[in-house]
């Protein structure tokens, strides 16, 4: 991000999902689909697409609920020691803030989410990392090509170009429609006719007001289910790219990892897209979103998220890439960062370095042991990442006082 309105729908009928989780700690989860809300109701966000151990796919892509998870959530969290000096704690900003996106601008860091509390794209900022205060919705606006409900604005990305803002987010194609499709579209609660595709807005300030001028969107596969999760990154040669997700699994599609290279003010695609990676793995089940490069040492490794959001197997996963056009391999079975007795659900992750040169990932989770909405929320987590003999570290999910970067 990033969710598809059209899956909650489908799973709106079955009323509560109860996930029965042995846990060797707190009390059990009790998993609660949430309902899209109405046009303009600032309550809940509409999150990117998934699927996992809490919901089989049907085959349009719908979740199913079935009674168990396929593993308890045994593992312990990462508890820091007593320790002098600056530090955070989990999660740094409580709220709902799904699919983070940090920037650091100067001296202030800032973060952007999947929409929520009824904004388009939701900021944050902080000068430390440990504290964020609540920041304006960066793009009030919505271009011509989209429609005007609330809820589809998932998963942004933000990058500085030369002094220029430009924010990569999602919408609905308000001008798509199936052939022989006589209904209307774009209006929630979404549904596998819709199209939603990445747009691109530029402002001169890091809080915006975004402004997307164009009458068609930047990035939209419409006959693979459309595009979402929008990660842009600039290589250590300057040259920038552009990553996405289709969103197959809106209409039972294939779902894939796909990159295109970026002209140099990041408003212009170049080359042809190419896709990177699809699900293929049982825990990825029954898609895999999200995607982030990070390059270390020339090597290039491709994050992302898999599994179903709304489900504490929601959890990060990575590929090594040769090029930050591929190819990409997997090189384990299983996730690399994943839910804890009281973190579930992490993922949505983007990467960003502090002041300091220290590379950290911005993700969101679930407060165990409540996971979906209304009673949860999707809450801003950030945790050091490293690399060991060409091996991506992260520390985590943590939980209590940690210290911060140095």
């Amino acid at each position: 991000m990033s969710d598809r309105a059209g899956h909650i729908r489908s799973i709106a009928g079955a009323l509560i999902l109860t996930l029965v989780v042995a846990c060797a700690g707190p009390s059990q989860p009790t998993v609660t689909p949430s309902l899209p809300p109405e046009s303009g109701t600032p309550s809940q966000s509409v999150a990117p697409e998934t699927d996992g151990a809490t919901a089989t796919p049907t085959a349009d892509g719908s979740p199913t609920s079935t009674a168990e998870a396929s593993h308890s959530p045994t593992a312990s969290p990462t508890v820091a020691t007593p320790h002098a000096g600056p530090s955070y704690e989990n999660p740094v900003f409580p709220a709902d803030f799904p699919d983070p996106h940090v920037i650091l601008v100067d001296e202030t860091y800032y973060a952007y989410s999947t929409n929520s509390s009824g904004k388009n794209v939701p900021s944050i900022s902080s000068s430390d990392l440990a504290t964020w205060s609540p920041e304006r919705d960066v793009m009030p606006g919505l271009p011509s090509w989209t429609g005007l409900n609330f809820g589809t604005r998932w998963a942004p990305g933000v990058m500085e170009i030369d002094g220029t803002f430009v924010l990569y987010f999602v919408a609905c194609d308000a001008n798509y429609s199936p052939p022989a499709y006589e209904g209307q579209v774009c209006v929630l609660p979404v549904d596998p006719v819709d199209r939603q595709c990445i747009g691109r807005a530029v402002a001169d300030n890091p809080l915006g007001p975004f402004v997307d001028d164009s009458d068609e969107p930047f990035v939209c596969q419409h006959d693979l289910g459309g595009s979402i999760d929008a990660y842009p990154f600039r290589d250590v040669d300057g040259q920038l790219y552009l990553y996405w997700k289709n969103d197959g699994n809106c209409c039972g599609l294939p779902v894939g990892l796909w990159v295109q290279p970026l002209s140099e003010d990041g408003l212009e695609l170049t080359g042809e897209p190419i896709e990177l990676i699809q699900r293929d793995q049982q825990w990825e089940s029954p898609l895999i979103e999200n995607p982030a490069m990070v390059e270390h040492d020339g090597s290039y490794y491709l994050f992302y998220s898999g599994n179903w959001w709304e489900s504490h197997l929601y959890a990060v996963g990575y590929a090594v890439c040769e090029t930050p056009l591929g190819p990409c391999q997997k090189p384990l079975d299983e996730p690399i960062f994943e839910f804890t007795q009281e973190v579930f659900g992490p993922g949505g992750q983007s990467f960003f370095e502090d002041q300091g040169g220290n590379l950290l990932m911005a993700y969101h989770a679930w407060t165990a042991p409540t996971v979906g909405y209304p009673q949860g929320q999707r809450s801003l987590r950030i945790d050091p990442a490293s690399f060991v003999d060409g091996m991506p570290t992260i520390t985590g999910p943590t939980v209590g006082p940690q210290p911060l970067p140095r």
